[in-house]
């Protein structure tokens, strides 16, 4: 790279993943375009399988008091890092995948036939509850916690943006227009909620984690 590129990341990163960007010899800045809260929630009609599709709703679980009373029960999960976050509680993953349409794929195929309780927050999409629906799955829903968007203008002139959810890059939005930026998105929900919006310059990870989004950015200015 001849000058700096310049990439924002609308999430903090971890030390290791800012070091990995810096190393590399670009210019980052980072501001969360989003902010979870947590919400209170009753542990009523649990039903034999858990379904996780965010980390945070995971963390909310994993806080609360009555949590050995839910190991005894399966999980299906959407993302490695919960994954691993369920399995490391004592939890008993049978099932991960990157997307939760892959998921509800599974669940619907080879597992119809069991019942679930879905722990979300207030802006999950409607992907999984409708094939779940569709297949006549039976299931409910325990709220967890809630996103809430946090908008900020960027003032600094931008090479690259780093978008890691539907809501981030709706936040984004709100006070940015995104022109000759790359968006480097962490997965195709990420990548169709900048479609929407005509936005043409993008480029989605090979797996659904921020250390591909980051090596994506890396690859692409070499």
């Amino acid at each position: 790279m001849n000058s700096k590129a310049v990439i924002l990341s609308t999430k903090t990163l971890s030390d290791a993943q800012r070091q990995k960007i810096l190393a590399a010899g670009f210019e980052l800045f980072e501001e969360d375009f989003i902010a979870t809260k947590k919400q209170e929630y009753e542990l009523n009609n649990v039903n034999d399988n858990l379904i996780f599709t965010s980390q945070n709703a995971a963390q909310r679980i994993l806080e609360n008091a009555n949590i050995d009373n839910l190991k005894t029960k399966n999980v299906f999960c959407v993302g490695l890092k919960t994954k691993i976050l369920l399995s490391e509680a004592g939890f008993n993953v049978v099932a991960y995948t990157g997307y939760a349409s892959d998921l509800a794929e599974i669940i619907t195929l080879i597992y119809g036939h069991e019942s679930y309780t879905f722990f979300s927050g207030n802006l999950r999409k409607e992907t999984l509850p409708d094939a779940l629906k569709e297949a006549g799955v039976q299931f409910n829903e325990i709220q967890v916690y809630e996103t809430i968007l946090t908008p900020c203008k960027i003032l600094e002139k931008l090479d690259g943006i780093l978008f890691f959810s539907p809501s981030g890059v709706e936040s984004y939005l709100k006070n940015n227009v995104i022109k000759n930026e790359i968006c480097f998105c962490i997965g195709e929900t990420t990548a169709e909620a900048l479609e929407k919006h005509k936005i043409k310059n993008i480029i989605v990870a090979d797996e659904p984690t921020i250390e591909s989004v980051i090596d994506d950015v890396i690859a692409e200015y070499e």
